[in-house]
C-alpha cells in the first residue's frame, strides 16, 4: 500500500512539472538589438515586443525614469525624475517598439522632470530606456510594455 501511494505522488508531481511547462527551455537570451531600421514584419514585431531585464544602477548613479500611462490617443509621456546620480546623467534615450512594428527613437533631457511624448499605437506597445553616464557606461534602466488604456 505504501509503495501505491508513493508511486501515486511522484506521477501526480510529474504530470504537474509537465502541465506547468517548466522542463521547456527558453528561447535565445543572448541576442542584442541593433538601433539601425525599423521592423518590417509581424514576426519581427512579436519580437520587439518581449521585455528584457534592466541594468541594476549603483548607489551613486540612482536616478528614476518613468514611463507613464498612455493616454486615449495613444501618446507615451516619459519623464526624467532625477535621483542621486543626476549629475553623472549625460543622455538619455528612448526607443518605442510600436505593436505595428515600426520604431520611434527620441532623447529626453538631462534635468529634472523634462519629458517626453512617444507617438503609441492603441494597442501594446514597448518602451526601452537607455541613459548613459559620464564615466561611459550606457544602461538599460526601463524595459516595459505600454498597453492601452481599457475602461474600467
Amino acid at each position: 500500500m505504501k509503495n501505491s501511494v508513493i508511486l501515486h505522488v511522484i506521477l501526480l508531481l510529474c504530470a504537474g512539472v509537465l502541465l506547468a511547462g517548466c522542463t521547456g527551455t527558453t528561447g535565445s537570451a543572448g541576442t542584442g538589438a541593433s538601433g539601425s531600421g525599423t521592423a518590417s514584419g509581424s514576426a519581427s514585431a512579436a519580437n520587439n515586443l518581449a521585455v528584457s531585464p534592466t541594468d541594476a544602477l549603483s548607489s551613486s548613479n540612482a536616478i528614476t525614469v518613468t514611463v507613464k500611462e498612455k493616454d486615449y490617443l495613444g501618446k507615451i509621456p516619459v519623464v526624467f525624475d532625477g535621483g542621486t546620480g543626476q549629475i553623472h546623467v549625460t543622455k538619455i534615450d528612448v526607443t518605442l517598439y510600436r505593436s505595428d512594428g515600426q520604431v520611434q527613437t527620441a532623447t529626453v533631457g538631462t534635468d529634472k522632470e523634462d519629458t517626453v511624448e512617444l507617438d503609441g499605437t492603441k494597442q501594446t506597445d514597448r518602451v526601452v530606456v537607455y541613459v548613459s553616464f559620464d564615466n561611459g557606461q550606457r544602461l538599460k534602466t526601463n524595459d516595459v510594455l505600454s498597453a492601452y488604456r481599457t475602461r474600467p
